[in-house]
């Protein structure tokens, strides 16, 4: 356990993180992931103003659709990526846990008379199911279709008899989906999902931030204050397409002006050898001149690599450029190679 945004959480279960990174990517992995943030918008021009303050596209999506998009501040840095799904009469937001406070007040600050912003995190849950049997388990807990819905859209009905909004979405990679239901009923679902798929022959297992962490890492997936921040562009980190430049948002003019001008720095991944990369390594070219940061690094367990994500000058970036990564003051061989290391199972 360890202390995050105000929570205590799970880093890892005593199956351990490697192997709980791998029933993921084999079966079904639960995430307790009530840290996140999620903010209610609703009444007369909340779209327009939703709209206004999120880059992606947002005012074609239709009752039940989920989409990814990023917030920025008008100099073009990431705040934070959210998740934005189309209800009936209201947009519901899941932001991250450590913007929570900073982001609602965003959003209450820029509302117009008649637009109501509330937090609802407090009441709220929120659990994931990933991996290749997880639409299968929560069929089997279902009272709805849940295997007959398609990829980033949501509905609501109920699981194991507790009322649940199921978006199918995820941050690992893999086929599945994202719980909100009732804070008072999350014990009750979390136990009864285990026990329905050791009841059904599914494995299944509680999984920590340490496999989570591993799993975006290898699906290319950026994690807010690494691949972005407030200190970042969208178009240095390879986010552009998040981004709908047909409308008018918070940050677009510094979006397309360095779309225009071209970043001088571009996120890339690194296959590191003979060493774990980690946060804050220096990358330096063959010749020994420092040449970029790494944001994130680890070992990937599905494809079994040490990798690191860094920024680096552009003519640095192409696919097989050869660096170093400094681990523990000494220079280890590392190639620039396409990200991301493990395909999502929704674009094969």
């Amino acid at each position: 356990m360890a202390p995050f945004a105000g929570y205590e959480m799970p880093i890892t279960y005593p199956t351990g993180a490697v192997e709980e990174h791998l029933i993921t990517r084999r079966s079904v992995g639960l995430f307790d992931i009530d840290h996140m943030g999620q903010i209610e918008v609703s009444g007369p021009g909340a779209d327009d103003f939703v709209s206004r303050l999120v880059t992606a596209k947002v005012l074609d999506m239709k009752d039940g659709d989920a989409r990814y998009s990023l917030l920025l501040d008008e100099k073009g840095g990431v705040t934070d990526d959210l998740f934005i799904y189309r209800l009936p009469g209201r947009w519901w937001i899941v932001v991250n846990a450590s913007n929570r406070e900073a982001d609602f007040a965003w959003f209450r600050k820029n509302a117009p008379s008649g637009v109501k912003v509330e937090d609802r995190s407090e009441d709220t849950y929120m659990i994931a199911v990933q991996g290749p049997r997880a639409i299968e388990l929560l069929g089997l807990a279902a009272d709805f279709d849940v295997p007959g819905m398609i990829r980033f859209t949501s509905a609501e009905g109920k699981l194991l008899g507790v009322p649940c909004l199921v978006g199918r979405t995820g941050y690992t990679g893999e086929d599945g989906a994202e719980l909100f239901f009732p804070a008072r009923e999350a014990r009750k679902l979390w136990e009864g999902l285990l026990d329905l798929a050791a009841e059904k022959g599914i494995e299944a297992a509680p999984i920590g931030l340490a496999a989570r962490d591993s799993l975006r890492f290898e699906a290319g997936m950026p994690l807010h204050g690494h691949e972005i921040s407030p200190s970042i562009n969208p178009v240095e980190a390879g986010f552009k397409w998040a981004c709908d430049l047909e409308k008018d948002f918070v940050g677009k003019k510094a979006v397309t002006d360095l779309a225009a001008t071209g970043p001088s720095r571009k996120l890339v991944g690194l296959d590191v050898t003979g060493g774990v990369p980690r946060e804050g390594y220096e990358v330096q070219d063959p010749d020994g001149k420092t040449v970029g940061l790494c944001v994130a690094g680890m070992f990937c367990p599905t494809v079994k690599k040490y990798a690191a994500n860094a920024f680096v000058a552009p003519e640095l970036s192409k696919a097989g450029t050869a660096l170093k990564v400094v681990i523990h003051g000494k220079p280890k061989d590392a190639v620039v190679v396409k990200r991301p290391l493990y395909v999502p199972a929704y674009r094969r």
